[in-house]
């Protein structure tokens, strides 16, 4: 039986502390959502033989497996240690399980894999941004959503990654039948017009959401095969100021947008506070407290932008304040 406990170090091992003394749970990272069927096998293993037989399906897409004994944590380690490899999860050293549990699980909607209206592969791109970030101690949520419907509610989290297509027209096949037009008015912004029997696209209006080379009958709409995306930042919920993200960047690129959160990282390690509960600041605190053009600052440092990218010049949040 166990008689000391270090929990620092069953937390960052991602085991959560739990009300039944000597009892913890494993959470497993599931970057982008998409798991294999051998690793849901290891998760069942696991659970059978040494939790309660109870898996919890966290809101961030991961599993937590239930009712691990802390005595078991080290052959649970070794056991979970396939399906690290298989979510190409960095670890400094195999069968030692995850090597931190502060950046939560990155989550992604299905995106372009099986929706018409996903503008790009989500789980790549969350893959990609696991890869730069984890493992960190800091407490940072990134969630990637497929077009602007925003399944995965990424205005909920510090940064949201919303897919946009670039929409091309090719007046050659167009008919001037107005379907476009339509669908953009009825489901979008209403970012097309038609002027003698030619479509407008208004680009300040346009948000990238494609109904236009869905429902074109000729295919005069097609999509840009470059990929673009909005950036929106510091949502939050929780019981103190919760609020939807705003948008940052819009149609930036990949590489961008994975350098300003890297970059974010270097400004939370800058400017939290040391004396916050439990070691951690939430990053849009952070901000309210130091200021957005200081942040915008850090953010940006060493980021390079195409011709279309949009860089919002100040962001103020709304939402509940106490």
């Amino acid at each position: 039986m166990l008689r000391d406990v270090n929990t620092k170090k069953v937390m960052k091992n991602a085991y959560r502390i739990t009300k039944h003394k000597y009892e913890t749970s494993l959470r497993v990272r599931i970057p982008g959502g998409l798991v294999d069927s051998e690793s849901l096998l290891i998760v069942s293993k696991i659970a059978s033989e040494y939790g309660n037989g109870q898996i919890h399906i966290t809101t961030r897409q991961g599993f937590e497996i239930l009712g691990i004994k802390m005595e078991d944590m080290e052959t649970v380690n070794k056991i979970i240690q396939p399906v690290i490899d298989k979510m190409e999860i960095n670890q400094e050293e195999k069968d030692s399980g995850y090597p931190a549990a502060g950046t939560r699980n990155v989550c992604a909607c299905v995106g372009n894999k099986v929706c018409p209206k996903g503008q790009y592969n989500t789980t790549e791109f969350a893959k990609k941004m696991e890869k730069a970030i984890f493992p960190n101690d800091l407490h940072f949520k990134v969630a990637f959503t497929g077009c602007p419907n925003d399944c995965i509610k990424a205005r909920t989290h510090d940064f949201g990654i919303i897919g946009m297509t670039h929409p091309i027209y090719d007046r050659d096949r167009c008919v001037a039948c107005g379907a476009c037009v339509k669908k953009c008015e009825k489901l979008s912004t209403g970012a097309l017009r038609m002027e003698n029997n030619k479509i407008i696209r208004d680009h300040d209006k346009c948000i990238g959401c494609g109904e236009c080379t869905l429902n074109c009958p000729t295919s005069a709409w097609t999509r840009d095969p470059k990929k673009y995306y909005r950036l929106v930042i510091m949502g939050r919920s929780g019981k103190k100021n919760p609020r939807l993200a705003e948008d940052f960047l819009i149609w930036a690129d990949e590489e961008s947008i994975i350098k300003i959160v890297l970059n974010t990282y270097k400004f939370v390690k800058e400017y939290i506070d040391k004396d916050a509960p439990g070691g951690k600041e939430h990053i849009g605190y952070i901000i309210d407290r130091v200021g957005f053009m200081e942040y915008k600052k850090w953010a940006l440092e060493g980021v390079k932008f195409g011709d279309m990218v949009k860089v919002k010049n100040n962001i103020y949040w709304s939402g509940v304040k106490y």
